[in-house]
């Protein structure tokens, strides 16, 4: 019985929170994609009318990217964070929207201070006033998830308390569900939303922004960056006090510096911006090339430069993680490239799963391979410092688009990463030279591809996965022959798109039957006032008039589903 309410009040909750979704959508102008997944019954008959006065023809002189962020962002913290993430897959949602998604501002109003004291409260289970000896009730920064307060501890080092915002949780989950909702219409009624693949990315996010709201997560990344750059003279990591931290509070030792944007005070302390640059990149490749583990939001307001020179890292919450394979697939084709070895190169985005199985091999292999050569062929007359690291990266993520390849999101991550630290550096040092930077970490990765330990692991590594094959394969052609003998052998098919030719035919059936409807009721008050008898209103019988009358509202509400529709 408990169950069943509590599933009635989740139910409730995602109908009440889709129809308000629906409301801003066709508010911003994206009326018909709801109609094209069948969601358009959520939308009320005023906001249907409303979009074909002034307001919808003044969205129409607005893109649709710039309408979509707009929605985005009044729709909350679930499609703010949704933006932000599609920002850096323009393989998915093309580069229009992903520059378009990357305006996406995640600054909220703070929530009360006597909000954000309660949840301390109830999570570390002691009052504010025994736990700290100094709360700042205004909070330094708030945003959709979370706000920040400085505190200090009862033994006296300074601390930041980030304080996740009450009852996001929920919205957030029920945002998801929603979401996962769409997603699996989207693949019913638009069939080339496949190659999107929709539910893959509610899937990725979802993951994603589970992990930024639980806090232990964060603070476990922290620890694990400490670990990783402990040897470092130039990164400072801060502390993290875990008997002050739980899943929705997190507490870190505070860092005081200067941003790394604010360059004028930076010169003004003294400070020497062009070592700045160079060992802040060198500092991120470790990270990504060597540790394989990466602070993946290096935007300057997590970015601070202490007092003694070093540059502190915050905010934990998004990492990104490169696996063995990822690395070696670096370093395969960094070796391509400087061998301009370009059929490597092309076989590099085949081994590690960059194209779609929808996509043909060859013709692949033949129109990359000279969209490849067009682009590097240039470059090898360029010394390092000549090559713009933004606009190669830039080019790359094009081709790849050009190609519908489908680019993993952790090399995404890198690739934001590094266009953030290299747009930093040359601030910082309008001379900075991010390759030259680079070039010692990439040689490191080069020389253990090729060492005889690595080429020992890689062996056994194949041997083992072809023995595991051939162990296997005589087992399940038992199985097929065992099925083909009882004729038990099964093919599937699905019929792409029949639900949408379905529903767009019951569409036009009811559309004739009303319009037959309409007509009949034309026709019978045209009888009956030609008729004549007792003339009621406006000089004429009564019930013709009022067959007029519906006739002339049925036929309104008809032309506007039609041309609603987009298809007169």
């Amino acid at each position: 019985m408990l169950f069943n309410i509590l599933k009635l009040r989740r139910t409730y909750k995602n109908v009440s929170r889709l129809r308000q979704i629906a409301i801003v959508l066709i508010k911003h102008g994206l009326g018909r994609f709801l109609e094209q997944i069948n969601l358009d019954k959520y939308i009320p008959i005023s906001k249907r009318l409303r979009s074909f006065g002034f307001y919808g023809v003044y969205l129409e002189k607005m893109v649709l990217a710039e309408r979509t962020r707009l929605a985005f962002e009044e729709l909350g913290p679930t499609f703010i964070k949704l933006g932000q993430l599609l920002s850096v897959r323009p393989d998915l949602v093309t580069e229009t929207f992903a520059n378009e998604f990357k305006k996406l501002q995640d600054m909220v109003p703070p929530f009360p201070f006597n909000e954000a004291k309660r949840i301390v409260e109830t999570e570390l289970k002691k009052p504010l006033d025994i736990l700290f000896a100094k709360f700042e009730e205004t909070p330094v920064a708030a945003a959709s998830i979370a706000q920040v307060h400085r505190a200090e501890l009862k033994d006296g080092p300074p601390v930041i308390v980030k304080v996740q915002r009450p009852d996001i949780e929920d919205v957030i989950e029920t945002d998801i569900n929603i979401l996962y909702r769409v997603a699996n219409l989207m693949l019913r009624y638009i069939p080339e939303s496949r190659f999107f693949n929709p539910v893959g990315i509610v899937d990725e996010f979802s993951r994603s922004i589970r992990k930024e709201m639980d806090f232990l997560k964060e603070a476990d990344n922290a620890t694990r960056f400490q670990l990783n750059l402990r040897d470092s003279d130039f990164l400072y990591i801060p502390g993290v006090y875990y008997e002050y931290t739980t899943k929705r509070v997190l507490t870190m030792e505070r860092l005081e510096g200067i941003r790394i944007d604010e360059f004028n005070k930076l010169k003004e302390e003294g400070f020497d911006c062009r070592e700045i640059a160079r060992r802040g990149a060198e500092a991120y490749l470790k990270q990504i090339l060597e540790d394989g583990f990466f602070h993946a939001d290096p935007h300057p307001g997590n970015i601070f430069v202490l007092s003694d020179g070093r540059l502190g890292l915050m905010d934990f919450g998004i990492v990104g993680r490169l696996t063995d394979e990822y690395r070696e697939g670096v370093a395969d084709t960094f070796i391509a490239i400087v061998n301009r070895d370009f059929d490597r190169l092309v076989e590099q985005y085949i081994r590690l799963g960059y194209v779609s199985e929808d996509v043909d091999i060859e013709t692949f292999r033949n129109e990359f391979k000279v969209d490849l050569v067009d682009f590097l062929e240039p470059l090898y007359g360029k010394t390092l410092k000549q090559i713009n690291v933004t606009e190669y990266i830039d080019t790359i993520t094009s081709l790849a688009l050009k190609h519908r390849l489908r680019i993993p999101s952790d090399l995404l991550f890198m690739n934001k990463a590094l266009l953030t630290i290299e747009g930093l550096g040359r601030r910082l040092d309008p001379d900075f030279d991010f390759l030259s930077v680079a070039e010692p970490y990439a040689l490191r990765l080069l020389r253990k591809r090729i060492s005889p330990v690595w080429v020992y692991k890689r062996s056994r590594k194949d041997i083992r996965d072809f023995t595991d094959f051939m162990v296997s394969l005589p087992k399940q052609m038992r199985v097929i022959l065992r099925k083909a003998i009882k004729d038990d052998l099964q093919l599937r098919l699905s019929h792409i798109g029949f639900d949408k030719f379905t529903r767009d035919l019951d569409r036009s059936t009811n559309r004739i039957a009303f319009s037959l409807i309409v007509a009949a009721i034309i026709i019978a008050s045209s009888i009956v006032i030609h008729a004549g008898g007792e003339k009621f209103l406006f000089g004429y019988p009564a019930l013709g008039v009022i067959g007029f009358l519906i006739a002339f509202v049925f036929g309104l509400w008809l032309i506007i589903a039609i041309l609603r529709s987009g298809r007169l």
